[in-house]
């Protein structure tokens, strides 16, 4: 699994700038994170300011069947459209607030507020200002990402497969 993280994650230097940027309102902000190291990603497409998120994973325990993970996006800057398979997940605003996609609906969820998404349904998220999320899931599988954009499909694919080499 940690060659398939380390495989998605955006260049030394981008991923550098952008977690001292996240670091910095989650400084301010006052909230512990866990220690794993954090995965920075732009989904293959090179415009991590507009199409990316830092994930901080907590737990990925897939024999006991949960996964929490805290995720960071900035202003404006997006998770593409995309589904799972598979698993079941609830998003928990931190901090901020947050632009929710589900299917053809859409949400803006503040601090304090959860929106649970079932397998199968499509989402996407952004931040309206930096905002700081919690997932609570069944086990994360990067091969249960199914993403409309088929340049991200491309790059999650390609990932994958080199992991497994």
């Amino acid at each position: 699994m940690q060659s398939v993280i380390d495989s998605l994650q955006v260049s030394p230097r981008e991923r550098k700038l952008a977690l001292a940027s996240c670091l910095e309102h989650v400084k301010r902000w006052r909230i512990a994170l866990p220690s794993a190291e954090p995965l920075v990603m732009d989904f293959g497409l090179g415009e991590f300011e507009k199409v990316g998120l830092i994930e901080f994973w907590i737990a990925n325990e897939a024999q006991a069947g949960y996964c929490g993970k805290y995720m960071f996006v900035g202003d404006g800057q997006m998770c593409p459209r995309h589904a799972h398979r598979i698993k079941h997940e609830t998003f928990f605003i931190v901090r901020g607030e947050m632009e929710i996609t589900l299917d053809d609906q859409q949400f803006r969820l503040q601090e304090g507020q959860s929106l649970a998404i079932e397998p199968g349904r499509v989402h996407s998220f952004s931040g309206v200002g930096p905002a700081l999320m919690l997932e609570l899931s069944m086990p994360c599988d990067p091969g249960d990402n199914f993403f409309e954009e088929p340049r991200t499909m491309a790059w999650l694919q390609a990932s994958l497969q080199s992991s497994a080499v």
